[in-house]
């Protein structure tokens, strides 16, 4: 039967993803782990025996061999990849350091040296534009505060333009690591070079050792038809310089599109108010509105009209985002009454009420009656 121990000791199957096991070893390695469990010899021998299974299954090579010929195939004793395998080389702290460096923002902290490449860091702008912008799409320019590597050091730092010394300290990782509890490893920032990895003896005249200037850069920013509120628009590299021979971050432009006077935006639709008068209700007809396209847009009142209704008119709200297609226009109806009347007016209006002498006031006050007469009873 092949040996299974190492995967009993993590509590996994033996065809566990690598993710797999990583998150099975963190669960026990907490769990057992000697400062959680003072003075518990138990919990001691058990989190060792976790620390050697998970040293040999995060190896592809060591898992290889171990599922063929068990322990014997990894220290050695019929061991087809020749050679035994030694815990004493790394230990316990640099198996923590591998686990935990997850919750220290992902991956190995250790730097590959003090001049080595790295990346600019990505800049965000907030852009106000107009909704008739949002619609047709436009060009913007913006001038944005950031930094670029001084060209007088080549973004060294130096003074004479060369790369700067290792710190003697760190030795260009930029971390000194203290253990304490037997077992977990912390690391904090070199107080020598101060995390840099590097040390700058005497600096570049132009930017004091930074090896990079503050700087405003004008862009354009083109804006694409359709574009809403909380759109982010990515322009690769214009964001701060890379050192090192590192590429650029990148800029983030976060679309803010303002309030419109005649129009409020609802998806790719657009919804208007819009004053008609009494007698346009009453018997129908067209009015006409400015379209966010700049053209006139018609729309049929018809006979009988009430208040607040809403009227839709197809293919006339906003582009839809990079594209020809348009959502529609919805015109909420709101029926003017005049505050004053003529003689003329007036003398028409009591005609119409003689007309319809059972409505009154009260157009469908029958009707109103029926409907609350169980309240009263």
């Amino acid at each position: 039967m092949a040996d299974t121990e190492y995967y009993d000791l993590l509590e996994v199957s033996k065809t566990a993803s690598q993710e797999e096991i990583k998150r099975a070893f963190r669960k026990q390695a907490m769990k057992y782990h000697p400062d959680r469990n003072p003075g518990d010899k138990t919990a001691e021998q058990k989190f060792k025996q976790i620390n050697e299974a998970y040293e040999v299954l995060k190896d592809e090579q060591k898992r290889a061999a171990y599922d063929h010929y068990g322990k014997a195939g990894v220290f050695g004793q019929g061991n087809p990849f020749g050679g035994g395998f030694d815990f004493s080389g790394g230990g316990f702290a640099d198996i923590f350091n591998d686990i935990f460096s997850d919750f220290m923002g992902g991956g190995s902290a250790r730097r590959s040296g003090p001049t080595s490449s790295r990346r600019g860091i990505d800049l965000r702008y907030n852009m106000n534009i107009t909704l008739e912008e949002a619609f047709h799409g436009t060009e913007k320019e913006v001038t944005i505060p950031t930094v670029e590597n001084c060209e007088k050091c080549h973004g060294n730092g130096t003074k004479n333009g060369e790369k700067p010394d290792i710190c003697s300290m760190c030795h260009g990782s930029g971390k000194v690591r203290r253990q304490q509890g037997g077992f977990f490893v912390f690391e904090t920032d070199c107080p020598m070079c101060h995390g840099q990895g590097y040390v700058v003896k005497e600096a570049c005249p132009d930017c004091h050792g930074a090896g990079q200037v503050k700087e405003n850069k004008k862009l354009k920013i083109k804006i694409k038809s359709g574009v809403d509120t909380n759109m982010r628009i990515r322009v690769a590299g214009e964001g701060t310089a890379g050192m090192f021979g590192g590429e650029n971050g990148d800029l983030y432009v976060d679309i803010i599109v303002e309030r419109h006077k005649l129009y409020e935006r609802r998806g790719d639709d657009l919804y208007a108010i819009v004053p008609v008068s009494v007698s346009c209700a009453i018997l129908g007809g067209k009015i006409a509105i400015p379209g966010i396209d700049g053209q006139k847009v018609e729309v049929e009142i018809p006979a009988g009209t009430q208040n607040d209704a809403l009227i839709k008119v197809k293919g006339e709200g906003m582009h839809l985002y990079d594209s020809e297609k348009r959502g529609d226009l919805y015109v909420s109806v709101r029926v003017m009454i005049p505050h004053k009347l003529t003689a003329k007016q007036r003398e028409l209006m009591e005609a119409f009420q003689r007309e319809s002498e059972d409505e009154k006031c009260q157009p469908e006050i029958k009707t109103f009656f029926d409907k609350i007469k169980d309240l009263f009873n």
